[in-house]
């Protein structure tokens, strides 16, 4: 076999942004790796044209163009073509907000666009854009079903949170990553307003988590919102860990609290999946329930086994469902997982465990 014959087909990314510059520099940073192949496009329209001309296998996609918006080019793209797309967004309040609806479309991931500018991308040390890239490229994409109303009837308000109530029952734990985002949509939407207290590590950057959580109160029965320092894990009460920060329980004599440090990345992610089940595992036992999502990697998969060691409930989701079986496959293979669920078998199992069978609703 000659060495033509055998080399690695190159893998073909489209960038779409109506600046030039920003073209020029995704560009060149992109080519650093000699097996990606870039084409680009200014506008939505001129997308969908490079999109059937060259049948990219990554998409590169600025929210806001001319014309066509980003969002509506994502919606057709997953529509007809679903293709892993990766928003580039600018991560001020409009722009996070667009970018977490993006996620709600079927985007794989986030990229903010720097502070310091987009010519930061051109440094290979400090820019993830080929590895964010490279990564999406190996996810499985689905045309997404958009919610539209929770599968429980939501409280009218959401109840308010009421400081210092005590908590000593089950606290359902959650870790995910690529594709995380329609997966932990689902599991809230799935359980009941008056849920067990559930704390979520999503990988995200700092500046979208927020924006997250507040998409996902909007949608669940659950009060949502992003987890504080202090905060006391509550009934009905739905944490996200803020991005850019490690999230721990900890156990008192009256109740569970919440610390959020600064801190380095464990397992290669702040937050990590990882340092949350640990914590769990040491401060609930077996009262914690961990649940471990689509994500690329292995982070959740130790902090998962010293859960179940401990005696927690442990479920993974299945490959058939996830956008990336990295996390969950590692947990299986350490031996952390005791069972294997389907997206939406992960929410009926949760609600079975809060649910006495004769006052159970249907889920």
């Amino acid at each position: 076999m000659s060495e033509e014959a055998s080399a690695p087909a190159p893998l073909r990314v489209l960038v779409v942004d109506d600046s030039a510059v920003a073209r020029e520099v995704l560009t060149t940073a992109l080519r650093r790796d000699p097996l990606i192949e870039v084409i680009t496009a200014p506008t939505g329209a001129i997308a969908l044209e490079r999109i059937r001309q060259h049948r990219p296998q990554v998409i590169l996609l600025d929210l806001e163009l001319p014309g066509m918006s980003g969002l509506v080019l994502l919606e057709t793209v997953m529509a007809h073509t679903p293709t892993p797309v990766v928003v580039c967004s600018g991560s001020a309040r409009p722009g996070a907000a667009a970018a977490v609806r993006a996620l709600e479309l079927g985007a794989i991931d986030i990229l903010p666009k720097p502070e310091g500018g987009i010519r930061e991308f051109l440094n290979p040390e400090s820019s993830p854009l080929v590895t964010m890239v490279r990564a999406a490229a190996s996810a499985r994409v689905r045309s997404v079903a958009l919610p539209s109303a929770p599968a429980w009837p939501p409280p009218a308000p959401h109840p308010a949170a009421r400081p210092g109530r005590v908590w000593r029952g089950l606290v359902f734990v959650i870790g995910a990553s690529t594709g995380g985002t329609e997966a932990v949509r689902t599991i809230l939407r799935g359980l009941p307003g008056d849920a067990p207290p559930v704390v979520v590590v999503q990988h995200m950057p700092a500046a979208f988590t927020g924006a997250f959580a507040h998409r996902l109160n909007s949608l669940s029965a659950m009060d949502v919102r992003e987890a504080r320092d202090g905060d006391v894990l509550q009934q009905g009460v739905a944490l996200i860990a803020p991005g850019g920060r490690q999230l721990q329980l900890g156990d008192h004599a009256t109740n569970t609290t919440v610390r959020i440090r600064a801190g380095d990345p464990v397992s290669g992610h702040c937050p990590s999946v990882d340092v949350l089940f640990r914590s769990a595992a040491t401060a609930l036992g077996a009262r914690a329930v961990g649940v471990i999502l689509t994500g690329m990697g292995a982070d959740g998969a130790d902090g998962l086994l010293r859960m179940r060691l401990h005696g927690a409930r442990t479920f993974a989701q299945d490959e058939r469902s996830c956008v990336v079986f990295g996390m969950p496959r590692e947990a299986i293979a350490r031996g952390g997982v005791e069972s294997v669920l389907t997206l939406d078998d992960i929410p009926r199992e949760l609600a079975r465990l809060i649910r006495p069978a004769s006052t159970r609703q249907p889920v």
